[in-house]
């Protein structure tokens, strides 16, 4: 049989078309990933719609409905007629002292494989008013007379569902609390009406107690003159969002603490509630849009985020796979030219077949198992499987636990990239300059064009093609 004109070009176009086989492959793994992952958000979903979803906290406030009426002369000589008037008022007080002190405990809910972050929070919030007898409206109509009603003391939600307890208390009074915030830009939570005199030349102070579940994330508005919130919770993985970060935080595996401090100077929030606006979510909208736009009012809060989400993760291992199966097959060529082997381009298939199998294994494992449980149990299966079969393609027991070890470190590599996001990209440029230092090293030496011109001539003996037996194999 004759040798090829040009082996090397060849292969090459083998290995590409084996490559792009993988490449597929490993898409087909992403695709799994990205299905899987968007399971996770539909459970999310269906525990936040059963339960209760991301909770945003507004108040507590104080707001009073009034209305002025007032006659008024239409038409002339035989139409002219008097016509009775009314228009609607509605002043709101945000707080001079608003202090929160809150304490989320993880109540994590599980749908089938999946598992959602839920919380409990325990929240005492503490409001004091300067003296409101601004809150009686004057009538712009003359002859007007302006009646109101009670003042009330609101709090709004985002998700009335996971209120468990809520109390006011005014002066160490308690008030009936009635469901509903009345406040027309959020009109879910809950509030009490006033008592009689309150409007008078005293400050007004009042206490919120208020027990609440939700789901993801936990906001709050700071629409106090001068708003100070403590916020403690167990979980070790905060991201802290929305307009403000706190002035000071702690986290640690116990779980973390954060302070917030602002002032009336550094917030819109007090002038977006007496426009009437709904909170933002904590995601909701961008700097511009709330303050330009006053479309809904300036919060900040903590996500209760899962750096350690399996899906996240092994997509994220996933987008290195390309990087894996090339390294591999540079190596195993590598050691093709240097011992004169011939590796059949099926055998570089079936090892990029195992490296792009370990992705899927260990998306299916980390449903089950802990992340750093299932990465080393697949990474485990697939080592020994190419330790094991790298023993027959490079025709030594040597050359296979050589080869094995070598993807063992890959696997360790990589996994130390999952681990440290911040620094993967240095990390990632300094494994591939020792990679491309190792194999100019290697290679320095031989002549190409004189390795060449011998595979044109000889023709080597394929790897596999007299594997010593096995003791247990006579």
């Amino acid at each position: 049989m004759s040798t090829p004109r040009f082996p090397l070009l060849g292969k090459a176009l083998a290995l590409l078309a084996v490559s792009m086989g993988l490449l597929i492959a490993l898409e087909s793994v992403s695709g799994i990933v990205r299905e899987r992952e968007g399971r996770l958000r539909e459970a999310e979903a269906a525990v936040a719609d059963s339960l209760a979803s991301q909770q945003t906290l507004l108040g507590p406030a104080v707001q009073r409905v009034c209305e002025e009426s007032w006659e008024s002369v239409q038409g002339s000589g035989a139409e002219r007629r008097t016509v009775s008037e009314q228009r609607r008022i509605t002043v709101r007080a945000a707080p001079a002292q608003l202090t929160v002190n809150a304490n989320t405990v993880n109540e994590p809910r599980h749908r089938g494989l999946f598992k959602v972050n839920g919380y409990a929070a325990k929240t005492l919030l503490q409001a004091r008013w300067a003296p409101l007898g601004a809150m009686q409206p004057s009538p712009e109509h003359a002859g007007g007379v302006v009646r109101c009603g009670a003042p009330e003391l609101f709090v709004a939600l985002s998700d009335v569902r996971g209120i468990r307890l809520a109390r006011i208390s005014l002066s160490g009074q308690e008030l009936a609390v009635q469901p509903g915030s009345g406040y027309a830009g959020q009109p879910g939570g809950f509030h009490a009406a006033l008592p009689e005199g309150v409007l008078g030349q005293e400050p007004l102070q009042a206490e919120v107690a208020l027990d609440l579940l939700g789901t993801a994330s936990l906001a709050l508005a700071p629409i106090g003159e001068r708003t100070e919130v403590q916020l403690q919770s167990d979980w070790p993985h905060p991201s802290f969002g929305g307009r403000f970060l706190p002035a000071r935080h702690e986290v640690s595996e116990a779980g973390f603490s954060a302070h917030w401090q602002l002032s009336a100077l550094a917030t819109s929030a007090a002038a977006q509630l007496e426009a009437g606006a709904g909170a933002c979510r904590l995601d909701q909208a961008s700097a511009a849009e709330i303050g330009d736009k006053g479309s809904c009012v300036e919060t900040f809060g903590v996500s209760f985020f899962d750096p350690v989400s399996p899906y996240v993760m092994s997509d994220r291992a996933t987008k290195y796979g390309l990087l894996f199966i090339v390294l591999t097959f540079v190596g195993v060529g590598l050691v093709e030219v240097l011992r004169r082997l011939r590796v059949h381009p099926i055998q570089y298939l079936l090892v990029g077949s195992a490296i792009a199998l370990f992705f899927l294994l260990l998306v299916s494992l980390s449903e089950h198992l802990a992340f750093g449980l299932a990465y080393a149990l697949a990474a485990a299966a697939c080592t020994s499987l190419l330790g094991f079969y790298g023993r027959f393609v490079l025709h030594s027991r040597a050359g296979g636990l050589a080869f094995g070890a070598a993807i063992g470190g890959l696997y360790g590599a990589l996994y130390l990239l999952l681990r440290l996001e911040q620094s993967a990209l240095v990390l990632g440029a300094i494994g591939m300059f020792v990679v491309l230092a190792a194999v100019m090293a290697a290679t320095r030496h031989i002549n190409w064009y004189a390795l060449m011109q011998q595979m044109r001539s000889s023709s080597p003996e394929p790897a596999g093609a007299s594997v010593p037996a096995e003791p247990w194999a006579k």
